[in-house]
C-alpha cells in the first residue's frame, strides 16, 4: 500500500514517540525539579545562605580581602572566579583554578564576613545527580550531551508532526484546539488528553527542543553564537585580543617565560592589587546598580579582565550587563549592556533562562515546568494509545484465524486441485466457502479456498473442477471486490482451455428484484466459455437451511462422498442466535414527510462482540419467515446494542412484518433472538487513514457504529456526508455529531436536506459542491464508506463518485478496498 504524507508523519512520531518518548521524559521530570534548585537548596539550608554578621556594623570583605584570607590559609590558592550578592549575609561563591591535571578547579562558599569555607548546602550533591542526569543521563559528558541533543531534536520532531497531525478542520473553533472531553472512554480520552496537553504545551516543547539542540551539539552553538558576535573567540578578544587567545591556547599549568618580570608584581600582590582596582572599577561603572557580580580572573596577565553583573531590576536572571575592566588600573574599555545588544545577541544570552522558561518571568517558569512534567503524560499516554493499537491489531489477527479454525479450513495451496472460490460483501459467501471446504476435507477431498478478486479468470483453467460461492450485493451486482473479476469475465471471448467443471451457489435477498444477480451472470459466462455445469445452480435466500442442505447433497454427489453435517454447518443458525431484549425505543423523527424512524436499544448479549460495521440478524416472530438484518449503530464499548429501524409502509398501508414488530408490537423487556454477522466489506479500517461516511436515512446507523470506533480510537481526520429530509424533524443525529465535531475528532461536516426550500438537496448534490476536497481526500488516501438506501441514495452517490473521481479510480477504490458499501 502507498503511503501518504500523513501516513508517514505519523509512523515518524510514533517511532520518536516509542524510542525518545521515556528518556524525554526522564529528562522532563528532571528538568522540572532543577527548576526550582536554588529555592530548594536555600530552604534546605536557611543558615548557610543567611550569614549573621560576627559583630555589629562589621562591614563584608572585599574581593581582594577574600582572596588574601584564602592564600592565607593556602598559599598555592589561584582564584579564578568570584560571585557576590548584594544580599546582606549571602556567601561568596569562589571558584580556584584547577590543579595540574584537573579540568576543572574546586569551588567553595565563603562567609562574606570572615571568608571561612563553608559546608556544602545538603541536597546539593543530589541535585548534582539530577543535573547531570537531566543534561547527560548520566553518561559521561562528551557522550551524554550529543545524546540530548538528539533527544531534544526528537521532541522537536514530535512537537510539529503532533500538532500537524491533530490540526482541525475547524481552526478557529478554540473548542476543537483545548477542551477535553471527558465523556471520551478508553484510546479517544488517551488521545484527546494526549493532543490538547500538547497544544498547550507546544511552544514550551519548541523552546525546549531548540535550546536544547543548542546546548547538545557544540557545532551548534558554536555556530550560533559566532554568528551573533557572542562566540568564545570574541570574547577572548574582548579580554586580550590576539594575546590572550593565545594565552587561552596554552595549558593552564604550563610555566611560560615572563619577558616582563622586572615590570611586573608576583601573582599574590599583583591579584591583591588588580581585585582593589577591579571592585571599585566595576562599582564606579555600575552605579551600585547591581544585585549580582561574577568577577572573571585570567589564569595569566590579561590586559583586560571580565565582569558580568546583574541589575537590580534585570529583565530576566540571565540579562546580565558585561564589563571589560584594564587589569592594571580598573578602568573601562568596554561595557556591554544586555538592553543595547542586537536582538540575535539578547536572544542567544537568553537562552537559559527561555530553556528555564523564567524569560517570562515567575509565570512563566510555573509553565515550562508544568510542561517539563507533562513529558510524563506524554510518555504514559503516548505508551497506553501505542499498545492499545497493538492489542487491537493482535485481537484483529487473532479474531481472524479463530474464524477460520472454527470454520475447520483446510486450504491447499497450488494449482490442479479442487478450487472453491467466493465472492463475499458481508462474509456470508466466504463463510459458506469455508465451511465447504472443512466439510470436504472432513471426506477426504482436500481444497485450496480463495476469493474471486485474487484470481484472474484464466485462473479457473489450472482447476479441473471449481466450485463458487457468489453473493449478489444490491440488485444484483457483484460484491465490491468482485467487479473487477466480473469485468474481466464479461470481456473474455476465448474458452477457457482446459475448461473445468463447477458446481456454483448463488447468494441472493428475493426482497430485492435481481434475485442472486451476479451468481446467475457467473453461471452464464462460465457456461459460454466452455466450463460445464456439475449440478444446476443452487440459490440460497438468506440462510434458507433447505438451499443449504441441497447444496451439501449436490457437492457430496459431484464428489462421491458423503458430507458431514456437523462439519458443513456449524452454527449457521441457531446455535449463533443469542438471546436479548429490547430495553427501550424512541421515535426520532416526528413530524417527518418520511416513515417514521426509531432507536432500538437491546440489552447487550452474553459474550457479544463485533466489529464495527457488522450486521444484526433479528429472528423473525413468525415461522418461516427469514430473519432481517440491520446495520450495529453502537460498538461493544458502549455497552449496549444499538439499531435505526425504519418502519415500512405497504401498498395497502400496513406495516413490513418485522418493522410493525419492533417498531410497534414488541414492549421493552421483550425477549429477541439475534445473531451478530461480520461485514467484511464494510468493516472499519484499523489505521488513522482520513475516512468519508457518506449516507443517508437509517444508512445512519452503519456510519454511527464507525464515527464511534473512530472517536474511541481517537482518529479524528472523518468527513461525514449525509442526507435527510428536513432539519426541522430529521436532524437526529445533530446534537451527537455537534460534540464529535466539538472535540476535533469530526473535521468536516456536510448535510443535505432534500425537502428544505427552495429546492433541496440531495447527498449526491453536497458531494459535488465538495469535489475539489473530496479529490483532496482521496488522494491523501482516504477510505470511503457509503450507507443507505439502493434505490436513490447509493446510485446517486456512485454516479457523482465516478464524475468527480473518474470511474477508473472509483473502480480502483472498490479494489484497493478503499470504497465499502452497506446499501440495501
Amino acid at each position: 500500500m502507498r503511503w501518504t504524507w500523513r501516513q508517514i508523519l505519523f509512523q515518524l512520531h510514533w517511532l520518536a514517540g516509542i524510542t525518545a518518548g521515556t528518556l524525554l521524559a526522564v529528562i522532563g521530570v528532571s528538568g522540572a525539579l532543577l527548576a526550582y534548585r536554588a529555592e530548594i537548596i536555600e530552604a534546605l539550608n536557611p543558615a548557610l545562605f543567611h550569614r549573621a554578621a560576627p559583630t555589629a556594623g562589621a562591614v563584608p570583605l572585599t574581593p581582594a580581602g577574600l582572596a588574601a584570607a584564602l592564600r592565607a590559609r593556602d598559599p598555592q590558592a589561584q582564584v579564578q572566579t568570584l560571585t557576590l550578592r548584594a544580599t546582606p549575609g549571602w556567601p561568596v561563591r569562589v571558584g580556584l583554578a584547577p590543579a595540574a591535571g584537573q579540568r576543572r578547579g574546586v569551588q567553595h562558599w565563603l562567609d562574606p564576613w570572615t571568608a571561612e569555607v563553608l559546608p556544602e548546602p545538603r541536597g546539593d550533591e543530589a541535585f548534582e545527580t539530577l543535573e547531570s542526569l537531566h543534561r547527560w543521563l548520566l553518561l559521561p559528558r562528551d557522550i551524554g550531551k550529543p545524546v540530548t541533543g538528539v533527544l531534544a531534536a526528537a521532541l522537536l520532531l514530535l512537537a510539529v508532526s503532533g500538532l500537524v497531525l491533530r490540526w482541525p478542520r475547524r481552526t478557529l473553533d478554540w473548542r476543537a484546539w483545548l477542551r477535553v472531553d471527558f465523556r471520551l472512554r478508553g484510546r479517544a480520552l488517551l488521545w484527546n488528553l494526549h493532543a490538547v496537553a500538547g497544544t498547550f504545551a507546544l511552544l514550551c516543547y519548541l523552546v525546549s527542543g531548540l535550546t536544547g539542540v543548542y546546548w547538545g551539539f557544540d557545532a551548534v552553538r558554536a555556530a550560533v553564537d559566532g554568528a551573533v558576535g557572542e562566540g568564545q573567540a570574541a570574547r577572548m578578544q574582548r579580554s586580550g585580543g590576539a594575546q590572550a587567545a593565545r594565552a587561552a591556547a596554552a595549558p593552564a599549568t604550563a610555566p611560560t617565560a615572563d619577558t616582563s618580570a622586572a615590570s611586573t608584581p608576583p601573582p599574590a600582590a599583583r591579584t591583591a592589587a588588580d581585585l582593589d582596582a577591579l571592585w571599585q572599577g566595576f562599582l564606579r561603572a555600575s552605579n551600585g546598580d547591581w544585585q549580582l557580580v561574577t568577577l572573571r580572573l585570567p589564569a595569566r596577565a590579561n590586559p583586560r579582565v571580565e565582569v558580568t553583573y546583574l541589575r537590580r531590576d534585570a529583565e530576566h536572571d540571565r540579562a546580565r550587563n558585561r564589563l571589560y575592566l584594564d587589569a592594571a588600573t580598573g578602568a573601562v574599555a568596554e561595557h556591554r549592556r544586555y538592553a543595547a545588544l542586537s536582538a540575535p545577541a539578547r536572544l542567544v544570552n537568553s537562552i537559559y533562562p527561555l530553556h528555564m522558561g523564567s524569560f517570562w518571568g515567575p509565570v512563566g517558569r510555573v509553565v515550562m515546568v508544568l510542561a517539563s512534567a507533562g513529558l510524563l503524560l506524554f510518555a504514559v499516554t503516548g505508551w497506553l494509545l501505542y499498545l492499545r493499537r497493538r492489542r487491537e491489531a493482535a485481537a484483529a489477527r487473532q479474531a481472524r484465524r479463530a474464524s477460520l479454525a472454527a470454520t475447520g479450513g483446510h486450504a491447499v495451496s497450488g494449482a490442479g486441485g479442487l478450487l472453491i472460490a467466493f465472492a463475499t460483501q458481508t462474509g456470508h459467501a466466504e463463510r459458506l466457502a469455508w465451511q465447504t471446504a472443512a466439510a470436504l476435507g472432513a471426506a477426504g477431498v482436500p481444497a485450496t479456498v480463495q476469493p474471486l478478486h485474487a484470481l484472474a479468470p484464466a485462473d479457473l483453467s489450472l482447476h479441473p473442477r471449481v466450485l463458487i460461492v457468489a453473493s449478489s450485493y444490491g440488485d444484483g451486482e457483484p460484491p465490491d471486490t468482485a467487479r473487477a473479476f466480473a469485468r474481466r469475465l464479461a470481456a473474455m471471448t476465448t474458452p477457457l482451455q482446459p475448461a473445468p467443471a463447477f458446481g456454483l451457489l448463488a447468494l441472493g435477498n428475493r426482497q430485492y428484484g435481481t434475485f442472486c444477480g451476479f451468481g446467475h451472470a457467473l453461471d452464464g459466462h462460465l457456461r459460454r466459455l466452455g466450463a460445464r455445469p456439475l449440478f444446476p445452480p443452487v440459490e440460497m435466500d438468506e440462510a434458507d437451511p433447505a438451499a443449504l442442505a441441497q447444496w451439501r447433497a449436490h457437492v457430496g454427489a459431484a464428489f462421491g462422498v458423503a458430507l458431514d453435517d456437523t462439519a458443513a454447518v456449524p452454527a449457521l443458525a441457531e446455535a449463533d442466535r443469542l438471546p436479548s431484549e429490547l430495553l427501550q425505543r424512541a421515535h426520532l423523527n416526528p413530524g417527518s414527510a418520511g416513515s417514521p424512524l426509531f432507536a432500538l436499544q437491546l440489552a447487550l448479549p452474553t459474550g457479544a462482540d463485533w466489529h464495527p460495521g457488522a450486521l444484526v440478524e433479528i429472528e423473525a416472530p413468525v415461522a418461516g419467515e427469514p430473519p432481517r438484518r440491520y446495520s450495529a449503530a453502537s460498538v461493544p464499548a458502549d455497552g449496549e446494542l444499538l439499531l435505526l429501524v425504519r418502519q415500512r409502509v405497504l401498498d395497502d398501508g400496513g406495516l413490513g412484518l418485522m418493522s410493525r414488530w419492533l417498531t410497534v408490537q414488541t414492549l421493552p423487556g421483550a425477549p429477541l433472538r439475534l445473531r451478530l454477522v461480520d461485514n467484511p466489506g464494510f468493516r472499519l479500517i484499523d489505521d488513522d487513514r482520513p475516512c468519508v461516511f457518506i449516507g443517508n436515512g437509517s444508512g445512519f446507523a452503519g456510519l454511527r457504529g464507525h464515527l464511534r470506533e473512530r472517536v474511541r480510537r481517537g482518529h479524528g481526520r472523518n468527513w461525514l456526508v449525509f442526507g435527510e429530509r428536513h432539519p426541522d424533524h430529521d436532524a437526529f443525529f445533530a446534537d451527537e455529531v455537534q460534540d464529535w465535531q466539538a472535540s476535533g475528532l469530526l473535521a468536516r461536516v456536510d448535510l443535505a436536506w432534500s425537502r428544505l426550500p427552495p429546492a433541496g438537496r440531495h447527498v449526491q448534490d453536497a458531494l459535488r459542491d465538495a469535489g475539489d476536497e473530496l479529490r483532496r481526500w482521496v488522494d491523501d488516501g482516504a477510505v470511503v464508506y457509503v450507507c443507505g438506501s439502493l434505490a436513490g441514495m447509493a446510485r446517486g452517490v456512485d454516479a457523482a463518485l465516478r464524475e468527480l473521481l473518474g470511474g477508473a479510480a472509483v473502480e480502483a477504490l472498490l479494489m484497493q478496498g478503499r470504497l465499502r458499501r452497506d446499501v440495501y
